[in-house]
Formats: C-alpha cells, structure tokens, sequence
C-alpha cells in the first residue's frame, strides 16, 4: 500500500487551508519562488527547511532559517524523523503532517486530513491569541421573562475552529480540553466587562476538570478578574458522581462567593441522590424534557411537574433549557419552573449585541 506525505496548512491568513502533497524528495521549503513549497513571508529565510526520505522514513532538516524550523514545539537543531500528525512550523507558519494511502479514496481522505489537520494548526492559536469569542445567551425569569443572568457560551474567529464541537475535538487530540475550558471562561468574564454593569453569568466547566487537579485554583483567578460579579458554575449531571467532590466544590465555591449548577439534568441519568446531598443552587434541565411539552401526554408533563417540585422543596431554582416557542414557555411556568432559556428569549450573541445589564436572582 502505496502512502503519500502531505503537509496542511494555510499559505496566509485570508486563505483556505491547503493540503500540500510532498511529491518531489528533497521537498524544500522557503521564500524562494523555485522551491517546492514558497511561503513569502518576512519570517521565512530564503531557503527554510527541507523533507528527504531514507529508506520508509521521513527527515526534516532545518536548514540554518532565521527564525527556526520546529516540530510540536520543539526547534529543530539539524535534522530530525518526523511521523503522521506532526505539528510542524516554519518561523511562524504552522502545517500538520499527514499520510494519505492510494487505497482510500483520495478525495474523501484528503478532505478528512484537511478538516483535522486544520483543527489541530488552528488550535496553538486560539489559546496563545485569544482568538476564543464570548457569546452570551440569555436567562430569564419566567414570570415576566426578565433576563436575569446569562450563559456564557463560545466561539471562534478561527477557520475551522468556529464552534464549541470543533475546538474541543481539536483539543482532545491534543490532551487540552482542561486548558481550553480555562481559556473560554476566562475570555466570558473579560468580555463581560463590557456590559454596563458585570452581569450574572453562568461559566461552563469540561468533565475531565472534575477528575483532574486545579478547578478550584482556576475559579480562584476568575474571581481575581472579577471581585464582585455575580458567577455560577455550570458542572454536567453526568460528572456528578462522587459526592464527597462534589461538596468540596460547593463549599470553595461557596468560599468565592460563587455559585454552582448542575447542567443538562435528565439527558441520562437523573442523580436525585448527589442532588439532595449537594444541592446545588441551580439545576437546568435538559433540552429533550421540555422540547414540546406543551405538545406533550398528561402523563409526561405530570412527571416533570413532579421533578420541578421536588427540585424546589430542596432549595434549588430550576431552570428550563432549550425553550423554542412560548407555548412552551407558558406550560414551564405553569409548572413552577422559575428560569429559562433557549432561542425563544433569545440566540446566543456578542457582547455588542447587548446594551443593558442583567441582575442577578441570588
């Protein structure tokens, strides 16, 4: 089976990214136009770097550049064996090094090696550049639906990166979703500082930051950034499983002057025990329990009422996720359901989008 080396990458900023096939062995890499690959940047030394083979393996020698040739971060001092998924970069331009075998259909697999490959060169520059984007998503109160608080939610102005999924996919190959989890919150309360007044916001926090050392440490610098503003932590129902963790976070949390919140209740299993032992301050049921409610058999809608009270008889407000309509914003009110959010109240937008600030319920 028959494998081509293939470099992908962007060639400027306002460019697509391209996957570059290193046919020809030396591959040579510079600002020269008779190179194999010309890259015409200030950064880039005449004649850069170069790709040889020897025997099935491939070498990269930097070829004494101005600013370097480097391989997942590492600066190549000669030469060094380079293997699939790479991260290389030349002065400031970075690609990622792939094979694609000529038994797999060639259009597909270099569309697949160009979408992953351009996660994963993008991803070094959304931490390092702040090219994360705060979004903010309203949550109301049902009674009047006043915003009173919002979720902050993220974006990006990177190609390739521009949504939650990407960027976390992108993150996980690197071992990163903690470090990117970080970075999106810290970006929500600087970002928020440009409402009139600091807003109530809900953060979101990854699962992996429930089993690895350091969340409350992070809570501690966001509460640095933002002495006073009202925060509540939003932690997935799935990861709460350990309660004696749980309380330990409750009570930092408590200790910041901060909030916590179980997310997503219901997607899975419904936790009522870690619920009643932790009680949180907030728990948002999930999209798929009151999608359609108002559509919904008597019997469904009884058994969420039930939860709704029973939620509230423990002292912690619940809030109905994923409203779309306001029918079905009138039948969770009807059921004692005391926040809300969704598309109904409002989509997900900048900072600019807002000009008046929210209070907080707690």
């Amino acid at each position: 089976m028959k494998t081509t080396w293939m470099l992908t990458g962007q060639l400027s900023q306002d460019e697509r990214l391209r996957c570059i096939p290193l046919h020809t062995m030396p591959f040579r890499v510079g600002r020269r136009t008779d190179l194999s690959l010309c890259l015409s940047r200030p950064s880039m030394s005449s004649l850069h770097a170069e790709f040889v083979t020897q025997g099935s393996s491939l070498f990269l020698r930097d070829l004494h550049s101005t600013n370097g040739t480097y391989v997942n971060g590492d600066r190549v001092g000669d030469q060094i064996e380079v293997h699939h998924d790479d991260m290389i970069q030349f002065a400031d331009m970075p690609f990622r090094l792939g094979q694609q075998s000529s038994d797999l259909d060639s259009r597909t697999m270099v569309e697949d090696v160009c979408d992953r490959a351009l996660g994963l060169v993008q991803f070094e520059k959304l931490v390092t550049e702040r090219a994360v984007v705060a979004y903010f998503q309203a949550v109301v109160e049902l009674r009047d639906n006043h915003t009173v608080a919002y979720e902050v939610l993220s974006r990006s102005r990177l190609v390739g990166l521009e949504t939650p999924a990407t960027m976390f996919r992108a993150a996980a190959q690197l071992n990163a979703e903690v470090e990117l989890s970080r970075a999106m919150r810290i970006e929500g309360v600087r970002s928020s500082a440009m409402f009139s007044e600091p807003p109530h916001i809900f953060v979101n926090t990854h699962p992996r930051e429930l089993v690895e050392e350091g969340l409350l440490d992070s809570m501690k610098s966001l509460r640095r950034l933002a002495a006073s503003q009202p925060i509540t932590v939003e932690i997935h129902e799935a990861a709460v499983t350990d309660v004696s963790t749980m309380k330990e976070l409750r009570s930092g949390l408590d200790d910041l002057n901060m909030c916590l919140a179980f997310d997503d209740f219901g997607a899975g299993q419904a936790r009522l025990f870690e619920l009643a032992e932790v009680r949180p301050h907030y728990l948002k049921f999930d999209r798929q329990m009151v999608q359609d409610i108002h559509r919904a058999s008597s019997q469904r809608q009884q058994v969420l009422a039930h939860l709704v009270r029973l939620v509230s008889e423990l002292g912690v407000l619940p809030v109905a996720e994923g409203i779309e309509c306001e029918e079905e914003g009138t039948v969770c009110r009807e059921m004692d359901f005391v926040l809300a959010q969704g598309f109904y109240y409002g989509k997900p937008a900048p900072v600019s989008a807002y000009t008046s600030p929210a209070r907080s319920l707690l």
